[in-house]
Formats: structure tokens, C-alpha cells, sequence
């Protein structure tokens, strides 16, 4: 394991740099909106199209990752970052939404580029909790946006906090350059990747590769509408102040980060997919309940229901990584992860639209019942494949 301590870090640190990145709109979002003179709930169609872009950049990112090597193609998502932070500054419409665009390609290679990294420098019996450690660096680094563009902006504006978080991309760039040799010299001499779709036909024709990436799908849908949403309906909903809501999804996503390490050290013990099925299950359990406040519930339940859904309903993510880079073919661990991200990422860009359509055309209650009644036929599909014998791709 000492030889994976550096590439682990730097994918981490990598991670959550992305991170910071992908957030800072919609932390500055007031600001900007108010300059620009556009409606502030645009940061919904913003987030949109970022997701949009790191779907199907995701799905090109294999083969530059085996032929160019995953620091390369993390450096390259460092810098589609910082122009895209760049752009923003420019304090334009037309550029902001530029902006988002290339704050999308950042977003889209880095699971497969870590993943590839991550596959080939951790023994199999640790991919559950390594992982899960990369995957902390989303809320680390969304926790970081939600401190340092807010000190940025009251000393240099929002126009100055893009462009000094456009300066520290750069700045990990070249910090990650000094490591390359650390992290790339295994994962330089991978076999050329598969083709894009050979990839897709593999996981979609794989049993157990299928389940998982249809899941991931829904259940990125179940994290986005909790993530997004949650402030909106326990303020508007419930009567909770912003304050009061905003801390609630605050605990939440500590006690997720803290059991996504959980998840992902019992799916090294465990059968992973067993270990996402019950996920599964109480996440569906923890929708159920969100939904069911009321206006009147106690303010010690609400909060005991808002963590209780947070810690499962954000824990998943590195599970499910390092089950797909455990099933993936030698070699190939950077092709199969970016169906999987794009995948995902694919739920992130339609879920939260459709909830807020059944939650205005209906109710909010109809709303967390329809994404748990998804979460739970994906978790039943997920225990089912659990015990079944893995098949040969179609």
C-alpha cells in the first residue's frame, strides 16, 4: 500500500480541486446574477449543462487516458477549470455560459482517469475504502467553495475570486507535474482502450456491470434532489429558516462523508453489491420519511430524519466506483468507469428536473415518493444480482 499513498492523494486533492471549481457558480450565482441582470435560479440550468458536457466527455476520455496517462488528462480537466474560471471574470452572459461549458470538461474525465490510476497502483482487497477516499474530495471540495469564494469575493469581488480560483488550478497543474512520474509510470503501459462503444455494449451486457450502472443512475437522481432541494423544501415546506436548513444539510453531508468511508471499508469485507442494495434500501427508507415531514414535526425528528437520509443517501459513490474497477477487464478499468460516470452523471442532469416538475405540478410528498419508489426497485435489482452467478458479456 505505500506505493498507492501518492497516487491516492493526488487523486484526492485532484478531485477536489474539480470540485471547488464545479461549485463556484453557484456560490457567487447572487452575485454574478445581480451584474449580469439575469434570474439567479438559472445556476439550475447552469448546473445542467456542466453535467451535460461531463457525461459525454466522460465517455472520451479512456482512450487520451491510456495513451497520454491519467496525470495528463487530470491536468488537462485543471485547465479546462481555469479557463472556464477565466471566462467567468469576463463578467458577459454569453461567457459565463462558455464558462460552464468548459467547467463541464473538467468534470467529465476524472472518475475514469482515477479510477485507471487507482485500479492499477491498490491491491483489489483495499479498492473499497481508497475509493471511497477519492470520493470524499466532492464534499470536501464543495465545503471548500462554501468558505473560500465567499472570503474571496469580499475582498476582491466575484470577478477577483474566478480569477485567483483560476490561478490555484493552474497552480495544482503544475503542482501535479512535479508527481507525474509517481503516478503515471504503471499507467502508461496499459494496453490501448477499447473503443467507446465496445465499452458501453461490455458494461450494458455484463450482469452484474448493468445493475451497477443503471443504479448509479438513480441513485445519483436520489443525492442531487436531496442535495439540491433540501434547503427549499425544509424552508419553504416545513417553515425552517435558511439558517436552520442550510445547517441541517450541512450535518447531512458530514455524516455522508463519514459513511462513505464506512461503505466503502465493509465492501472490502462484504459482497459490494449486498453492500449497495442495503444502501439501497435505506435510502429508500430516508426518501420515505423526508417526505413525510410536516410542517409541524418536531424540529429534533426533522433533523434526526434530514441526517439519518444524508448519511446513506451520499455514502454510495466509492462503493460502487471500486466495484466496477473490480469487474472491469484487465486494462480496461478507465473504459468501463467512464460508462459508469456518464452514467451518473446522466441522472444528475435529468433527476433534479423532474423532481421539481412532480414536486410543483404535484407536491414535494409525490416528489420523494417517486425517487424512492426508483431508489427501491434499483436496490431489490442490486441484492437480486448480488446472488446470482456473474455472466458473460453479451
Amino acid at each position: 500500500m505505500n506505493r498507492a499513498i501518492v497516487p491516492v492523494a493526488s487523486m484526492l486533492a485532484i478531485q477536489a480541486m474539480i470540485s471547488v471549481c464545479v461549485l463556484a457558480l453557484g456560490v457567487m450565482m447572487p452575485a454574478v446574477a445581480k451584474d449580469l441582470a439575469i434570474d439567479p435560479k438559472l445556476v439550475g440550468i447552469f448546473t445542467a449543462i456542466i453535467y451535460v458536457v461531463a457525461a459525454v466527455l466522460a465517455l472520451f476520455a479512456a482512450g487520451p487516458i491510456v495513451r497520454l496517462g491519467a496525470v495528463r488528462v487530470c491536468q488537462f480537466a485543471l485547465l479546462m477549470a481555469a479557463i472556464g474560471l477565466a471566462f467567468n471574470a469576463l463578467a458577459l452572459v454569453a461567457t459565463t455560459v462558455i464558462a460552464v461549458i468548459f467547467i463541464g470538461a473538467a468534470q467529465g474525465p476524472i472518475n475514469p482517469a482515477s479510477a485507471h490510476v487507482l485500479a492499477q497502483r491498490v491491491p483489489r482487497e483495499w479498492f473499497g475504502i481508497v475509493f471511497s477516499i477519492k470520493q470524499t474530495g466532492v464534499p470536501i471540495g464543495f465545503a471548500l467553495a462554501g468558505i473560500i469564494f465567499p472570503f474571496l469575493m469580499g475582498h476582491f469581488g466575484w470577478r477577483g475570486a474566478s480569477l485567483v480560483a483560476a490561478a490555484m488550478a493552474v497552480v495544482a497543474i503544475l503542482v501535479v507535474e512535479l508527481l507525474r512520474s509517481r503516478i503515471d509510470v504503471v499507467v502508461a503501459s496499459g494496453r490501448p482502450s477499447a473503443g467507446i462503444w465496445r465499452s458501453v455494449r461490455f458494461v450494458l451486457g455484463h450482469a452484474q456491470l448493468r445493475v451497477l450502472g443503471w443504479s448509479a443512475l438513480v441513485f445519483v437522481i436520489a443525492q442531487h434532489t436531496f442535495t439540491f432541494y433540501l434547503v427549499t423544501y425544509l424552508y419553504e415546506h416545513c417553515g425552517l429558516s435558511i439558517a436552520r436548513a442550510g445547517l441541517l444539510l450541512a450535518l447531512s453531508q458530514l455524516a455522508g462523508t463519514a459513511m462513505r468511508l464506512v461503505s466503502g471499508a465493509v465492501g472490502d469485507r462484504v459482497p459490494r453489491m449486498l453492500v449497495l442494495g442495503w444502501t439501497g434500501l435505506g435510502m429508500t427508507a430516508g426518501c420515505v420519511a423526508i417526505g413525510l415531514i410536516q410542517a409541524d414535526t418536531p424540529f429534533w425528528l426533522i433533523t434526526l430524519v434530514v441526517i439519518g437520509y444524508g448519511s446513506v443517501v451520499i455514502s454510495w459513490n466509492g462503493t460502487s466506483q471500486a466495484e466496477f474497477a473490480h469487474l472491469s477487464p484487465p486494462g480496461e478499468t478507465a473504459a468501463v468507469a467512464a460508462v459508469q460516470t456518464s452514467l451518473a452523471f446522466s441522472g444528475a442532469v435529468f433527476g433534479p428536473p423532474l423532481f421539481a416538475l412532480i414536486a410543483s405540478t404535484v407536491s414535494y410528498r409525490a416528489a420523494f415518493f417517486a425517487v424512492a419508489a426508483c431508489v427501491l426497485a434499483s436496490a431489490v435489482w442490486q441484492l437480486v444480482a448480488a446472488r446470482a452467478p456473474a455472466s458473460p458479456p453479451r
